[in-house]
């Protein structure tokens, strides 16, 4: 019998073991497996293929979660014969959600199939009265083999079915243990097959790495419909649900959720949990929009004389290059001097920020760090910044400031190429550089 070894990182085989992953650099990942003949699925007819103009078009068939932050990040809501996958942190509340979402399926006339392979039916049941979910239409299998799950979900026709979690389950024709990059992958392609032949919407629950990312292959990332991450930290009461990636709806959407003792909430409006009415120094809120949806979010800067030869840089939902990047820039262009303080900047509300339109926010709380003034309150900072310390326009500034407005806001400074002539009840200051931001916002330009 021939084998290889596989790393359980990033999927990739080699011949012989190694101690490092020569195709992501991890060590001790490498599982031996058996390299077993692929059986041919060819049937006994050629298919034939047909003018794309001749495959008849029709909309795709959705039903309603009834939660709307999550339906919104769906794209309206689950579509029939489509393959889902939930990836986030141990105990962020993944198999909550879904047994909410199949109660709530249920409850609109559906059926649902819950898969388990991790708790036992008593544990289902105790999480279930926990967040006052009867189950009584909720068919329940405490079952990590493939082929058992695929026939009673053949024989129960389901309109959901819920594997929790992919890891776990296995091929019976496989040696491979569960969950390593062979199982792993051949489950989750019969998983979709499985999906597409007979219109049952299946959601998928996968582990994390320690990275982040969701465990195995790539290639199940590849192969499902919709990539949907659970974000934020378990130790607080807010979940955020970002769809990565979604053949049916736009991508980069976001739910935010509350933690509560009877499960998880929708907010209606998450803008007012990233902001705060302090007025201390080194706090600015910025503008970002997460799929069609603009959020208001604070930026919380802290300066202090380092004790080092090397500056500290620490950013919390920041990539810290940008950051690094707009260190040089108020240093350079603003003549605010940052080489002797450590720099500590952090989004609040653990929210992820990846969007240029927050470096002029960044840059005016670190400068009201440094210079202990707080920026005005009622303020909202919108503009990305260049290496010459110009402000570039940003996209949606209309949709921006309509959301500022709506929480009361006062002031807002924005790039020069973005004024337009509008009607707001608030007062609109358009910039060229960070210099005239800093004068505007804490009164001065330079330290």
């Amino acid at each position: 019998m021939k084998t290889r070894f596989v790393c359980q990182n990033c999927g990739a085989s080699f011949p012989k073991w190694l101690g490092r992953c020569p195709s992501c650099d991890e060590y001790n990942t490498m599982v031996e497996e058996s390299i077993e003949p692929k059986k041919s699925r060819r049937t006994v007819e050629t298919p034939v293929p047909k003018p794309l103009s001749k495959i008849p078009l029709a909309k795709e068939r959705r039903r309603k979660v009834g939660i709307s932050e999550l339906d919104r990040v769906l794209g309206g809501g689950l579509v029939n014969g489509s393959l889902v996958l939930l990836g986030g942190d141990p105990g962020i509340g993944k198999s909550t959600l879904m047994l909410q979402i199949s109660n709530l399926v249920v409850g609109s006339g559906g059926k649902a199939f819950y898969v388990s392979g991790e708790e036992s039916g008593y544990q289902i049941r105790m999480r279930a009265e926990r967040l006052g979910i009867e189950g009584n239409n909720i068919n329940f299998l405490a079952e990590t083999e493939l082929e058992s799950i695929l026939a009673c979900a053949a024989d129960s026709r389901p309109d959901l079915m819920v594997i929790d979690s992919i890891q776990t389950i296995y091929k019976a024709e496989l040696t491979s243990a569960p969950g390593s990059v062979a199982q792993v992958r051949e489950c989750g392609g019969d998983l979709m097959r499985f999906a597409k032949e007979r219109g049952i919407t299946t959601v998928i629950i996968g582990h994390v790495t320690k990275f982040g990312n969701i465990a195995g292959p790539k290639t199940l990332e590849h192969i499902v419909d919709t990539v949907l991450y659970f974000e934020g930290d378990k130790d607080q009461q807010y979940r955020m649900v970002r769809a990565i990636k979604n053949r049916f709806g736009s991508t980069n959407e976001i739910g935010v959720f509350e933690m509560t003792e009877s499960g998880l909430k929708e907010v209606a409006n998450p803008s007012r949990l990233f902001i705060s009415d302090s007025t201390s120094s080194g706090s600015a809120v910025i503008s970002i929009i997460e799929g069609s949806r603009p959020l208001l979010v604070e930026v919380q800067a802290l300066t202090s004389p380092t004790f080092f030869n090397y500056p500290q840089r620490v950013a919390t939902g920041i990539d810290i290059k940008r950051l690094s990047m707009l260190l040089a820039v108020l240093e350079r262009r603003i003549g605010i001097s940052v080489y002797g303080f450590d720099c500590f900047v952090n989004a609040v509300g653990g929210i992820k920020v990846f969007e240029p339109s927050s470096d002029l926010g960044i840059i005016l709380a670190i400068a009201s760090s440094i210079k202990n003034m707080p920026i005005g309150k009622g303020t909202i900072v919108i503009g990305e910044v260049g290496l010459g310390g110009e402000v570039r326009p940003v996209y949606a500034i209309e949709s921006r400031l309509k959301e500022a407005e709506k929480l009361g806001f006062k002031l807002a400074v924005i790039p020069r190429k973005n004024e337009y002539e509008h009607h707001l009840a608030m007062e609109v200051v358009a910039v060229d550089e960070v210099r005239e931001a800093v004068k505007i916002t804490l009164g001065s330009s330079s330290a």
